[in-house]
């Protein structure tokens, strides 16, 4: 074909044309009997199309753009009526000797076949139900970073990064592990979701973490307004007060708030009470510790956070696999996964496919709905909201408590800036849990230590007075 500038321009917009009426084939072509491989292959053949169109739109603005200025002096050569017929000539000729030349070759499919081999999930992934984190898993109990425990409750931890102590965030393990954390999680919303654009969520996130930064409003991955209360420096009159509290519980308050957290318990002290009357921003730079690593840490717990957000509901199957998985032998692991293959997702109101639950029972294991004694037995017909949530139900008293302790519940605390204690067990409503917050804020108030009425003192005559009095009239000279 003619290698004019304008003709690789038309076949270009072409391809992109054509591309786009695949994409609405494709998607038109689902089948309600298709099941959780089917899907996923059909996601990644519109994730490869898009990819491609992307390319070729990149490929539209660079001509476009014309920066050697090739476009335009094509363009000028037209005026000249000979080579103007010359290049229509050279077209006519290669579509009469190729008149039935397709734009997208089949080489196309080939390349997506290829791609999707190397993007497969593994077995334990089932087909993008559940994830996969058991080198993770063993990469947390062999370090540092807590307790040994067993796979369920890795499951419920790892999303917990704000409950890591500071003086660990700052550790190169850590570090490693956050990375390998990140690049699992990515690998699984590229392989299990592809139409989900991570770049695009990243930079969004970036751009409101830079804001949060440089408002001092987060460290290693808290925003500010959530730990502000560790220690409520209102209730203390003097850094001699603070000294009380120990070295460790002042370091801990001075590392989230970003200060410099050395020197003696007194140094601790005196750095923590200058935030009383003045705010982070206005505060020296001597005092705050470099940003550097400690930014970097930060950004990437956010970008993990933010995917832990989005995974939630994969993340909750997994809990509980993972919970049921124990009961289980290997054999029953096999043949669970060989159903799990050939199970038929049901995407239309055909009544044959679908099936008979008027009761609208939980589904068994074998993916058929309990028996309703067995749902009354477990009190699965009760179904609970909760507001925090999101409006997600739980069904089932036991689901509905173990809520209050998993990380979605813990998100949405966050997010309101509430401490997720045990104040507020049983509280689902936002409304009602920001007027609880607003009680126990009071009550802390007025249980605060005030010497200027509380503190007593005695004159020669042996009568009692507050601080405030006796000072009033010891200035005065009346005692």
């Amino acid at each position: 074909m003619s290698s004019t500038l304008l003709e690789v321009t038309r076949a270009t917009h072409e391809d992109t044309e054509q591309l786009e009426r695949r994409i609405v084939k494709v998607l038109k072509n689902e089948q309600p009997t298709f099941n959780k491989k089917q899907r996923l292959s059909q996601m990644h053949h519109v994730r490869y199309m898009i990819d491609q169109i992307i390319y070729a739109t990149h490929k539209l603005v660079d001509i476009y753009e014309d920066k050697d200025n090739a476009r335009k002096d094509e363009i000028a050569s037209l005026s000249d009526r000979q080579k103007f017929h010359d290049q229509l000539k050279e077209i006519l000729v290669y579509h009469r000797g190729f008149p039935s030349t397709r734009v997208i070759d089949n080489g196309t499919h080939d390349e997506y076949e290829h791609l999707l081999k190397e993007e497969q999930l593994s077995g334990e992934e089932a087909s993008g139900s559940y994830l996969d984190m058991h080198a993770l898993h063993k990469e947390y109990i062999k370090s540092k970073l807590g307790k040994q425990i067993d796979y369920a409750s890795f499951l419920e931890e790892f999303p917990l990064l704000q409950h890591i102590p500071i003086k660990i965030k700052s550790t190169m393990w850590y570090k490693e592990y956050l990375s390998n954390l990140l690049d699992y999680l990515v690998s699984f919303i590229k392989r299990a979701h592809p139409l989900q654009d991570v770049e695009r969520l990243f930079l969004e996130v970036a751009r409101e973490f830079n804001e949060q930064w440089a408002k001092r409003k987060v460290e290693a991955g808290r925003p500010f307004h959530q730990q502000h209360a560790l220690i409520d420096t209102d209730c203390y009159t003097s850094a001699a007060e603070l000294v009380e509290l120990g070295p460790e519980m002042l370091r801990e308050a001075l590392g989230v708030l970003g200060l410099k957290t050395g020197g003696t318990v007194q140094d601790c002290a005196k750095r923590l009470f200058l935030t009383k009357d003045t705010p982070l921003e206005k505060l020296d730079k001597k005092h705050f510790v470099k940003d550097g690593d400690s930014k970097e840490t930060a950004l990437v717990e956010a970008k993990i956070m933010k995917l832990c957000e989005i995974l939630s509901e994969t993340i909750m199957r997994t809990k509980e696999n993972a919970k049921r998985k124990q009961g289980l032998t290997y054999e029953e692991m096999v043949v669970e996964r060989e159903d799990d293959e050939d199970v038929v997702e049901v995407g239309s109101d055909d009544e044959s496919l679908s099936k008979y639950n008027p009761l609208n029972l939980p589904m068994g294991w074998d993916g058929k709905p309990i028996p309703y004694w067995l749902s009354k037995l477990h009190g699965l017909d009760k179904v609970f909201k909760c507001e925090i949530c999101g409006d997600h139900s739980y069904r089932g008293r036991r689901a509905y408590e173990r809520h209050f302790r998993e990380f979605q519940h813990q998100h949405g605390m966050r997010r309101l800036g509430i401490p997720n204690n045990k104040n507020f067990n049983e509280i689902t409503s936002i409304e009602e849990a920001q007027r609880l917050w607003e009680n126990i804020k009071e009550k802390q108030e007025v249980k605060r230590w005030r010497p200027e009425l509380e503190e007593e003192f005695e004159d020669q005559e042996g009568n009692i007075y507050n601080k405030k009095v006796y000072s009033d009239l010891k200035r005065q000279r009346l005692i």
